[in-house]
């Protein structure tokens, strides 16, 4: 671990990094969450501040995951979960899935893109909840390419209807080789 955490780099490196590179992280931890998910592995905690930033730079997934075999995971009552990365049915049903991990990967884009600032800046917890169940979504940061937020949106749209990582990562791929 030559940078620390993904979180701690973007903001102490904030204003030094082109878009390319800030897609280039976003492309790491896709495919690392594409391989995840292949796996029917569920992360459960896909956040910035559990990415590890490598030399490169090259991020690398880090915190617990859990080996499923239908695809869900539904935690018992008390458990503590990041609430602004979370999807709606998280924070509702304490149901995790792939899916939720696709939430939480569009938040993490948002981070990414945002250079290390925080999620839903100067809200609580309950707001964040009840502003997510009402429709609200993240602003589009200013070194977000539109093909780049239309992307983040897809992830928070509603469970059914978000894609797969292998989906996600060749979108990725495709704005990277066409245009940011």
């Amino acid at each position: 671990m030559e940078h620390g955490s993904l979180s701690d780099y973007l903001r102490t490196q904030r204003g030094s990094f082109s878009k390319e590179t800030l897609l280039g992280m976003c492309q790491d931890v896709c495919e690392g969450m594409a391989y995840l998910e292949e796996n029917r592995v569920i992360h459960r905690d896909l956040v910035c501040l559990q990415s590890l930033l490598f030399s490169g730079p090259h991020v690398s997934l880090f915190a617990f995951s859990r080996y499923v075999l239908d695809d869900q995971y539904t935690s018992s009552t008390g458990t503590k979960f990041p609430v602004k990365w979370s999807a709606p049915e998280v924070f509702s049903y304490s149901n995790y899935s792939t899916k939720s991990d696709v939430w939480s990967f569009g938040v993490l884009m948002w981070e990414v893109f945002s250079e290390g600032k925080i999620p839903y800046e100067n809200r609580s917890n309950g707001e964040v909840v009840e502003e997510i169940n009402a429709g609200f979504r993240l602003y589009k940061p200013k070194l977000a390419s539109k093909a780049i937020y239309e992307l983040m949106n897809c992830c928070w749209k509603m469970k059914e209807d978000r894609p797969r990582f292998s989906t996600l990562l060749y979108q990725l791929n495709e704005i990277s080789e066409l245009d940011l």
